[in-house]
């Protein structure tokens, strides 16, 4: 080995910057409070190495090597579950899920009000003027999914609290991204907290979505996913794992807001 490659491995990891070992491309994150090295597949399937601070390239490469195994067999999981989200057309026809079921979009000449969505007789009504317009077609009928959500979904929260024994939150459906769900609590000891729900859970049989809502009400008495976190959820819902699995691999066939 030169004197050159010894120095640059040599060199403490900084925030980041992109590290290559063996093939293997991570996304470097530096805390001064961190002691050990450690690594996550993140879900777009990148890698991030965790490292303490003023730690050599020379000692990260080797904890890479040495867990090489387990990223590789972590990559291979989480490419297979990347999403598989179509893109959508804003054409008449074109397949629209609400709650499992499935609506085809009408794009009409004269609509009464154009900057809406509405569901009428079985079809997703939009004006042909916004349906030209990518943007505000895709704003129109996110905005739909989460009216309809949260008309939907209100009524399914007072069972479920009820059935766990914990205070109901208050509700919101909105984007959150790739996420399902979403729970906040209170300012203080006594507030509600806030539970949302991302708009494309929606498309989903109303079983994934009572599970999501069983799932964020957990939180409302157990932060993070210890074991007390499932055994609470499981006493509301025995059968929570099978639905948490129906979900992973349907989720990932909704569409999630891209326009063709």
């Amino acid at each position: 080995m030169t004197a050159l490659a010894d120095d640059r491995i040599s060199q403490a990891l900084a925030e980041g910057s992109l590290l290559t070992v063996d093939g293997l491309d991570l996304r470097v994150k530096v805390s001064g409070r961190r002691k050990r090295f450690a690594l996550t597949v993140e879900s777009d399937a990148g890698l991030t190495l965790h490292a303490p601070a003023g730690r050599p390239a020379r000692e990260a490469e080797e904890f890479v090597r040495a867990h090489r195994t387990w990223v590789v067999t972590k990559l291979a999981v989480r490419e297979r579950t990347l999403p598989l989200t179509p893109a959508k057309r804003l054409v008449d026809g074109e397949v629209f899920r609400y709650l499992g079921r499935t609506y085809r979009l009408a794009v009409v000449d004269d609509e009464a009000d154009g900057s809406r969505v509405r569901l009428i007789a079985g079809r997703l009504v939009m004006s042909r003027e916004q349906a030209e317009a990518p943007d505000r077609a895709r704003a129109a009928l996110v905005d739909w999914y989460c009216r309809a959500g949260q008309n939907w979904a209100v009524g399914r929260l007072q069972p479920w609290a009820a059935r766990m024994g914990v205070a109901e939150p208050e509700l919101d459906v909105c984007d959150l991204g790739r996420r399902w769900g979403r729970y906040r609590p209170g300012q203080s000891e006594y507030g509600p907290g806030r539970m949302s729900l991302g708009w494309p859970l929606f498309q989903l049989p109303m079983h994934l979505v009572d599970y999501v809502v069983a799932h964020e009400l957990a939180h409302v008495r157990v932060p993070g996913h210890r074991a007390d976190f499932w055994r609470l959820l499981g006493q509301a819902l025995p059968e929570y794992a099978e639905r948490r699995a129906e979900l992973d691999e349907l989720g990932r066939r909704m569409w999630m807001g891209e326009i063709a």
